[in-house]
């Protein structure tokens, strides 16, 4: 059994937010249906690169769900959604703000069809405020939320995150979002709507950076692969390739000193504290730079770790999924699509004691599941080949 058997979603959410947080819901057993227009609009199914025709963007947030088209602006596809919702505990949305209530399915609407019923609604500046009515994307979102600000080298430009960071986190607040609500009703009796922005999300997410500015007034900058508030805590170039250490307290810097050959280090006394490395900053990489230019990434990493000193060579993705502890955990696994044969993707990295999360369904062709879904429901083949020739599934 898993934690989520007997909970059913609604999806209509696309691209990545959204997507990612309902397949999380999936992995843990809920049911996911999402609600695709017939002409397939979710701009995910057609960003490169593809194999076969199915787009790597589209297949990497959708296992585990079943796929659905209706035509959300015809009375009958109305109608069709109606009778899905009053069957779900859980609707997730990433519309502009509005465009669910222009359609006929806002939370009071929703909430007369199921009076429990739980609506999580994802947008990129929120419900409220003088931008709700913008479209927000995530690079957007990291410059508007001060994450490009404070990523990038000193002397170098403002630079985005090489992954759409922000919709990955707030793929994590829809889950622990809708978790919650979950928990809520079961013990009131209510449902809940959700309002999640990714802004709001971003800006959480400013961690050390922001606590820095709202008690000291300091204004973070770029400090590329360094940290604000802590040294050494960055990269170093080995003979062969970059090796990333984060030295987090006095204790660890003095086994630094101990494995790179300096204990001399240990008595200096611009490094004995952290306060006064921070303060000798430059003179401490100088050192650093020197040893580690001596050795191969590869034998610093089994130096360092052997002193139980936190580091790892800086890996390419190909690199990643050959990394030793990557294998052991096994990270990937493999699920078999109905046009692309068995294809690899990435485990859900949940390890439970008593429930094992894996790909149970491929992620789904468009519209693959519409016949069977309604058939569930009650809806007569005649009826659903009537609604095909209508184009409203």
């Amino acid at each position: 059994m898993l934690p989520l058997d007997g909970i059913k979603v609604l999806d209509l959410s696309r691209v990545l937010a959204g997507p990612l947080g309902s397949m999380q819901l999936a992995d843990l057993g809920a049911e996911v249906i999402r609600i695709e227009a017939p002409a397939g609009k979710d701009d995910i199914r057609h960003w490169w690169p593809f194999v076969g025709d199915e787009s790597t963007y589209y297949l990497l947030a959708n296992r585990n769900k079943k796929s659905v088209t209706i035509n959300l602006k015809s009375d009958e596809g109305k109608a069709l959604f109606k009778q899905l919702a009053k069957d779900a505990d859980v609707i997730i949305e990433n519309f502009k703000t509005g465009t669910l209530n222009r359609l006929g399915f806002g939370y009071d609407t929703l909430q007369k069809l199921k009076k429990d019923i739980i609506l999580c609604s994802i947008t990129g500046y929120g419900q409220t405020g003088p931008y709700k009515q913008l479209p927000g994307y995530d690079p957007v979102i990291q410059a508007a939320g001060g994450l490009m600000d404070v990523t990038g080298q000193p002397d170098g430009e403002a630079t985005r995150v090489g992954i759409p960071v922000v919709d990955i986190m707030t793929s994590h607040y829809v889950a622990i979002s809708v978790l919650a609500s979950l928990r809520k009703r079961d013990l009131t009796g209510e449902g809940e709507h959700i309002d999640l922005s990714l802004l709001d999300v971003q800006v959480a997410s400013l961690a050390n950076v922001a606590s820095s500015y709202l008690l000291k007034g300091h204004v973070s900058t770029r400090v590329g692969n360094t940290h604000h508030n802590i040294t050494p805590y960055e990269t170093f170039d080995c003979a062969d390739r970059p090796i990333m250490v984060a030295v987090g307290n006095d204790r660890m810097f003095q086994q630094l000193a101990q494995v790179m050959g300096h204990p001399e280090w240990k008595e200096d006394s611009r490094f004995q504290t952290n306060e006064q490395r921070i303060a000798h900053r430059k003179e401490l990489r100088e050192c650093l730079v020197e040893v580690f230019a001596e050795k191969s990434a590869a034998e610093w990493e089994t130096r360092l770790s052997s002193a139980m000193i936190p580091c790892g060579q800086v890996n390419n993705v190909e690199q990643v999924f050959q990394h030793p502890q990557v294998k052991a955990r096994e990270m990937v696994e493999t699920t078999v699509h109905p046009k692309l044969g068995e294809i690899n993707i990435v485990k859900n990295p949940i390890r439970f004691k008593h429930a094992k999360l894996k790909a149970r369904m491929h992620p789904p062709l468009l519209g693959e599941q519409t016949e069977a879904v309604l058939k569930d429901y009650g809806v007569s083949e005649e009826a659903i080949a009537e609604l095909q020739d209508k184009g409203v599934i």
